[in-house]
Order: structure tokens, then C-alpha cells, then sequence
């Protein structure tokens, strides 16, 4: 049985080859991809999954889902070094341990501002300590994704 992982946002898919940052782009926490955001003001953010949200910082996400046979843990990072703001510029709409339903409004930020930092919106979504022959991308880098649609399939 798969688990659909929906685009908690919307945007440009890329490989996580292509982030600028060796942590996701080697894929040492999981497989995934990328989105680069719209830059085209405030955002709110969406759980990718059914599931309960396990971790949370505002710049950051895990939703875990149940998949029958085994979780899934999916992250969100929500930029790059984006840490470094300490959570200014983002708004959370739920707390660590909510359940939440896929498509559920989880975190509020400006793509446009973090860039404006010096910093990159670019959004991995990675399945946590998935093997890359589990994961299978709906998306194609360079492919635009609307937010809730199809990305990703873990098995």
C-alpha cells in the first residue's frame, strides 16, 4: 500500500541534488524533492499527509502518517538557513502533537522576505529515513506543482 504525499505548497519542483545544502542534497535524512516557492507574498503552508505532527519549529515540519504496513515521517523545510531567523516572519496554526488531516493549514511565511534576507525559500520535502527506491516523484524538476497535488508516493 502507498501513501500519497500532496505539495504542501505550491511552486517549481527540483531534485534535492539541486538544494544548497549538502544535508539535503546528498539525501542524508531521505529521499524527496524540492519546490521553490512563488514569491508572491505570504504563504500559508499545508500537512502533505494525514498524520500527527511530530516535530515543529517554525521554519520546519514532520508529519507522520500511519501507512498500514509501517510510518511514514514526512519534513517540510520551509528555506534554507532559514533556523537563523528564530521563527520571525513565520505563524503557526497548530502545536507539536496535533493530529492534522493533509491540506491542513500548518505554517504562514513570506518566501519573498526570507529571500530578501540573503536566504533561499527553497522548501525540501523529505521522507525521513526513506530509501530512494521507496519514494516515487509524480512531479518532474522543472515541472510547476499546485499546492495539495500529487508529489510524491512512499512504499
Amino acid at each position: 500500500m502507498a501513501v500519497t504525499i500532496l505539495a504542501p505548497l505550491s511552486g517549481t519542483v527540483m531534485a534535492l541534488a539541486d538544494v544548497d545544502d549538502p544535508v539535503f542534497a546528498e539525501e542524508l535524512v531521505g529521499p524527496g524533492v524540492a519546490i521553490r516557492p512563488d514569491l508572491a507574498g505570504r504563504e500559508t503552508v499545508v500537512a502533505p499527509v494525514d498524520g500527527r505532527v511530530v516535530k515543529l519549529h517554525p521554519h520546519a515540519f514532520v508529519v507522520q502518517g500511519d501507512a498500514g504496513h509501517g510510518a511514514v515521517a514526512v519534513l517540510v523545510h520551509l528555506g534554507i538557513d532559514t533556523v537563523q531567523l528564530a521563527g520571525e516572519g513565520f505563524a503557526l496554526h497548530v502545536a507539536e502533537g496535533d493530529d492534522v488531516t493533509a491540506g491542513q493549514p500548518l505554517v504562514t511565511w513570506d518566501p519573498a522576505e526570507v529571500e530578501r534576507g540573503g536566504r533561499s525559500s527553497v522548501c525540501p520535502v523529505v521522507v525521513l529515513e526513506g530509501k530512494p527506491e521507496s519514494v516515487a516523484r509524480h512531479v518532474d524538476p522543472g515541472s510547476r506543482v499546485e499546492q495539495g497535488e500529487r508529489l510524491l508516493d512512499w512504499s
